[in-house]
């Protein structure tokens, strides 16, 4: 069986602006993060890499695949949960001898960011129906992986077609205590970050800044991921 190692775009170590005042509360107060050097999938995880992990472990098939809105091979995997997800980056972990996991929130926003600072979106400010062919995309389902124009550090679908999985526990107020560098989320709660627009939603593509979450066990069709990796 073919073994998948994903596309990876490595993102430097720097300092970025996270969140926004302008926005939701849960967004604020915006402040000064640093990540350290990571590298991020340039593509959300799609079914036919998601495939080869069900056939090696022998686990049950995403509860969509064999729908025709989601199951086409470049489309993301969808309804897998956070649990899902990270039972993937563990399994491509044992199989490449890459330290693959989910990204942390502060990871995804500074990667959605593509290095531009202050935008609302990975292209600028103008609203997501300026962007090409908005209105016939995303009609039933999520498009297949990379029908746009890659943000300024080369990912594809970022803050658009499924939401994506981050490791982080969700926390409202966690932005006011959250440290400088690296910051990896509240130690507990009931709900994990959740990233990126969806195709079900009335405004199809997020805001780099804008926050979701949902209990870690739950499978929605427009739930996806894609994965992080530490430096070798």
């Amino acid at each position: 069986m073919a073994m998948i190692d994903p596309r990876l775009v490595v993102i430097d170590a720097t300092w970025f602006t996270m969140g926004s005042d302008a926005q939701r509360d849960d967004e604020r107060p915006a402040h000064r993060v640093w990540v350290d050097c990571f590298a991020l999938g340039t593509y959300q995880v799609t079914n036919v890499e998601y495939d080869v992990f069900v056939q090696s472990t022998s686990r049950a098939a995403a509860p969509h695949r064999n729908d025709a809105n989601f199951d086409h091979p470049d489309q993301p995997v969808v309804a897998v949960s956070w649990f899902d997800a990270l039972s993937y980056c563990d399994w491509l972990r044992s199989v490449t001898g890459r330290r693959f996991r989910l990204p942390t929130e502060a990871e995804w926003e500074c990667a959605a960011r593509g290095g531009a600072e202050g935008k609302l979106y990975p292209w600028g400010d103008a609203p997501p129906r300026s962007r090409p062919d908005y209105d016939s995309r995303w009609i039933h389902g999520p498009e297949r992986r990379a029908g746009g124009a890659p943000n300024g550090y080369g990912l594809y679908d970022i803050c658009e077609n499924v939401h994506e999985w981050c490791s982080d526990w969700y926390g409202r107020d966690y932005y006011a205590m959250s440290p400088e560098r690296n910051p990896r989320g509240p130690e507990s709660g009931s709900r994990r970050v959740s990233r990126g627009g969806s195709w079900r939603h009335q405004v199809k593509i997020s805001r780099c800044a804008a926050r979701s979450s949902i209990p870690p066990a739950l499978q929605y069709a427009d739930y996806g991921f894609r994965v992080a990796c530490d430096p070798d």
